[in-house]
C-alpha cells in the first residue's frame, strides 16, 4: 500500500502537475510552429531562392524506376532509398524557430518574476551581532547588580 501512497504523493506534487501541463501546451505550440515554418516561411524561402521547394529536396539512394515523378512523395512510393534533406531542412529551421520563441518567452518571464520582486518591499535587516567585548561588559554589569 506504500507503493500507492508514494506515487499518489508523487504524481499530484505541483512540479509534476506544471510538467504535464508544459509538455501538453509544448505540443500544440509545436504543431503552431510547425505550420508556421511548412506553410508560411519556407514557400518564402523557397520563392527567394528561385522557387525552390525544400520538400522536395533529396537524394536517390538506388535507381529510380523509369516512368517514376521526382517528387520525395513518388520516390518513396516506388520503395526507393532517399535521403531526404529538404525535409531535414525544414525540421531544423522549424527547430530554431521554436528555440528561439521559447528563450523569448522564458526572458519575459524572467524580467516580468524580476519586477514582481523588485516592488515587494525589502525584508528589515537583521541586526549585526553585538560585539564580544559588549557582550563580557553586559555581563558583568549584571554581575555587579546582582
Amino acid at each position: 500500500m506504500s507503493l500507492l501512497k508514494e506515487f499518489r504523493d508523487f504524481a499530484v506534487k505541483g512540479n509534476v502537475v506544471d510538467l504535464a501541463v508544459a509538455v501538453i501546451i509544448g505540443g500544440a505550440f509545436s504543431g503552431i510552429v510547425k505550420s508556421l515554418v511548412e506553410d508560411v516561411i519556407m514557400p518564402v524561402v523557397g520563392r527567394v531562392v528561385g522557387n525552390l521547394d525544400f520538400s522536395n529536396l533529396f537524394i536517390a539512394l538506388a535507381e529510380v524506376p523509369a516512368g517514376t515523378a521526382m517528387t520525395l512523395e513518388a520516390v518513396r512510393k516506388a520503395g526507393v532509398p532517399v535521403l531526404a534533406y529538404g525535409s531535414f531542412l525544414t525540421v531544423m529551421l522549424n527547430f530554431a524557430i521554436l528555440a528561439f520563441v521559447i528563450f523569448m518567452m522564458v526572458k519575459q518571464v524572467n524580467r516580468l518574476v524580476g519586477l514582481a520582486k523588485k516592488e515587494e518591499p525589502a525584508a528589515p535587516a537583521e541586526a549585526p551581532p553585538t560585539p564580544e567585548d559588549i557582550v563580557l561588559l553586559r555581563e558583568i554589569r549584571d554581575a555587579l547588580k546582582k
